[in-house]
């Protein structure tokens, strides 16, 4: 089966590029891991006008969705600039809030497509944290049956990436859905976080590729660039064949998703698994290829770089996407 993106696509996927290149990301994510999410939040808006969150938020609360190959052409995009921010958690919010329903959906669904509210989530089975919960408006948790809005941001741990801030939300806060309909769309909201990050990772890892053949046409050793290296071409060759066989699983993912199919699911973890490895992969490849240079915080890749592995383990980690995709 061949997955080829229609002429908007592509065209909405081009003008997010040139907005995100124009906003000169390094410096918003630099400010982003100082705490000054000004910013930040003033990129989040540009994209929300271009209609980014709304894609996973339902026509009923003001969206365009849900829309996953869309979102997945935009997350693509998102990580290929590395945008800071809950990126997949404020989408999957937007899944999980549209299938709990009640008075939360119709608060926060149209602030969210509209770009005024920054979301963080921690559902059960997910691990304790929250991303970015200092700079979210809302940080909603799932336990059980019961959906509930965290009173504070809580503790603060310790991230390989200094972008992504990762905290403990404070226990308790305000019951604002119940009953199984929760359970369902916590689920739900889950595999479209999933899904959200493999094209984060997937877009890491492209932008990664390009950065390192761009650096080793220019590095010379011996009088000659060290892209000429027959060694280093295959690695090239090794990262570029990872990404391009994630791409399909992730826009196969897409369509599962799009038709609520029962395989959904195991789709998204095998689009989550092999993205996520690709884009470690890209990594590893690019820090080799630098040398020195690849370890200085000076160097804007640094900040592509840190986020490879964190994007990797994060909305399932590849042992846990494996087990998935074989049960299913």
């Amino acid at each position: 089966m061949r997955f080829l993106l229609d002429d908007e696509q592509r065209e909405f996927a081009r003008s997010l590029d040139a907005m995100l290149t124009a906003a000169g990301t390094p410096s918003v994510l630099r400010a982003w891991a100082a705490g000054d999410h000004g910013p930040g939040r003033a990129l989040w808006r540009r994209l929300a006008d271009a209609g980014v969150f709304a894609l996973a938020v339902p026509e009923a609360y003001g969206g365009l969705g849900p829309l996953p190959v869309e979102l997945a052409v935009a997350c693509v995009e998102l990580g290929r600039h590395a945008v800071p921010g809950p990126v997949a958690e404020t989408l999957a919010a937007g899944v999980l809030l549209s299938g709990a329903g009640g008075a939360a959906a119709k608060e926060w669904l149209p602030r969210i497509a509209s770009g005024g509210a920054v979301v963080s989530l921690r559902p059960a089975g997910h691990g304790p944290y929250a991303l970015d919960a200092d700079a979210a408006d809302a940080v909603f948790t799932v336990d059980g049956d019961e959906l509930r809005l965290a009173p504070g941001p809580g503790e603060l741990s310790a991230s390989a990436d200094p972008a992504r801030r990762l905290f403990r939300p404070e226990p308790g806060g305000e019951v604002v859905a119940e009953g199984p309909a929760v359970r369902a769309a916590a689920r739900t909201a889950g595999d479209w976080a999933s899904f959200a990050t493999a094209a984060l990772a997937l877009g890491c890892g492209e932008e990664l590729l390009r950065a390192t053949v761009a650096y080793v046409k220019q590095r010379t050793q011996f009088g000659v660039p060290v892209g000429s290296f027959q060694a280093v071409k295959h690695r090239l060759a090794d990262t570029l064949l990872g990404l391009e066989f994630a791409r399909p699983l992730l826009y196969g993912a897409a369509v599962e998703l799009a038709g609520g199919t029962a395989g959904a699911g195991a789709a998204v973890a095998a689009a989550k698994v092999t993205a996520g490895e690709a884009g470690y992969a890209a990594a590893r490849t690019a820090l080799q290829s630098h040398g020195a240079v690849g370890y200085t915080e000076e160097l804007d890749l640094a900040w592509w770089l840190r986020r490879a592995r964190p994007l990797r383990d994060a909305w399932g980690t590849p042992s846990a996407c494996r087990a998935r995709v074989l049960a299913g």
